[in-house]
């Protein structure tokens, strides 16, 4: 497991741009949601995340199903790769993963 880059942290923290309640939302009040479509598998997001909410692995099959042929093609450019959210409920709504992001693949939401 990766663990946390300290230094895009801190500039992911610092963004002016960083939606959320500055790490202080109540754990599964807000879900990340990524779009398959933009997201390249990069890792920033893990990278970024204090509370391990991502992990990246290859997209399954049946999200890649539910890509357009744009989706598609751009998937299996990044060998499949994407991020993925098996620890979602830990969300504090920082939204660092939410500027991290090179692609724009992520948004928080509220449940």
């Amino acid at each position: 497991m990766p663990s946390l880059n300290r230094d895009k942290a801190r500039r992911a923290a610092a963004h002016p741009d960083r939606p959320g309640e500055q790490c202080r939302g109540e754990p599964t009040r807000y879900a990340p949601v990524i779009d398959r479509g933009r997201c390249e598998g990069k890792g920033d997001c893990v990278e970024v995340c204090p509370y391990d909410v991502f992990e990246v692995g290859r997209l399954d099959d049946a999200d890649f199903a539910r890509l357009g042929v744009l989706g598609k093609l751009k998937a299996l450019a990044h060998r499949r790769r994407t991020a993925y959210t098996p620890r979602a409920d830990a969300c504090q709504a920082c939204g660092m993963c939410v500027v991290a992001c090179p692609e724009q693949a992520i948004r928080l939401t509220e449940r």
